[in-house]
């Protein structure tokens, strides 16, 4: 890297409290006017529709989890792990796991047995895909977790021993929170919990099931960042709610760029990606071609 890129780079890497603030309070206030919308719905026919905006700026929490583990949001740790934990309460997905898990993703990117990604493969046929989107293979592995890792029993890999202790900590402490929020829900007997975060969580989650399957599906399965991961061309509306996310090829290759600076980051790289998609619609067509095409074959 020369000096003038290098330059460049610390730049772009630069943390901003500010540019974190805002992207999180605008996806904060967009949840509540879904939720309003949602209120304004029930009993009436537009409860669907109202369920999937919600439950889709729900699980789509995901993305400031995802910057967060990678403390990149914000310049303050603290701040990063805070908001870490809340996002990952609604999600099920504790960020002491999450961030070891990520890590080694990004370590071992598309490196079959090293890469946790890998373990679960990917659908090759069109029941494994519609299954794998319905999201119920999130939740079932998600709930196994939880219940096996508040047991002490951790056998992943990428948990470094000494580590286990704090994942077993904060698992237990997020199975008390669910258990205080069921309890009080019983006892109110109120339906608030299931009808703003329960169900349209559940109905929102093949969205973002849909969005981290283009991420490397398909992918060549080689050590460059710029070859493994995809950049997928899509609209203001999701690159926000995404955090900016679709540039993935950029953030693999500097993970260490926040999500504000990686537009920036994918015009430099420009023809050095690989791997760049029309758009969702598109890269999930594809895929689906080559599950018909080649029915049973094991997906990269």
């Amino acid at each position: 890297m020369s000096a003038t890129s290098d330059r460049k780079f610390q730049a772009l890497a630069a943390r901003c409290n500010g540019r974190g603030a805002w992207q999180l309070s605008s996806h904060l206030a967009m949840l509540l006017v879904t939720g309003v919308g949602l209120t304004w719905a029930r009993d009436t026919v537009w409860i669907g529709p109202a369920l999937l905006a919600h439950g889709a700026v729900m699980v789509f929490l995901f993305a400031p989890l995802h910057e967060t583990i990678h403390r990149t949001a914000f310049k303050s740790r603290i701040v990063n792990d805070a908001v870490a934990r809340i996002c990952g309460v609604i999600l099920l997905l504790p960020p002491a796991y999450f961030r070891y898990f990520h890590l080694r993703h990004h370590r071992d990117t598309q490196r079959p047995g090293h890469d946790p990604e890998l373990v679960s493969p990917k659908p090759n046929s069109l029941a494994a895909y519609f299954i794998y989107l319905s999201g119920l293979p999130y939740w079932r592995e998600r709930v196994a977790t939880l219940l096996r890792h508040s047991f002490g029993q951790i056998d992943e890999a990428f948990i470094p021993p000494n580590h286990q202790p704090r994942v077993v900590h904060e698992t237990r402490y997020y199975l008390t929170v669910y258990v205080v929020i069921a309890g009080a829900s019983l006892l109110l007997e109120s339906d608030v919990i299931v009808t703003y975060w329960v169900l349209p969580t559940l109905i929102g989650q093949p969205l973002l099931r849909a969005f981290l399957l283009a991420e490397h599906t398909d992918c060549p399965q080689v050590p460059n960042m710029l070859e493994n991961s995809r950049t997928t061309a899509s609209n203001p509306i999701v690159r926000w709610l995404s955090w900016n996310m679709p540039f993935h090829t950029a953030h693999h290759a500097y993970p260490g760029v926040p999500f504000h600076g990686l537009p920036s980051l994918d015009r430099q790289l420009g023809d050095k990606v690989r791997m760049r998609a029309r758009g969702y619609l598109a890269t999930h067509w594809e895929i689906i071609n080559r599950i018909r095409l080649n029915p049973g074959l094991p997906a990269e």
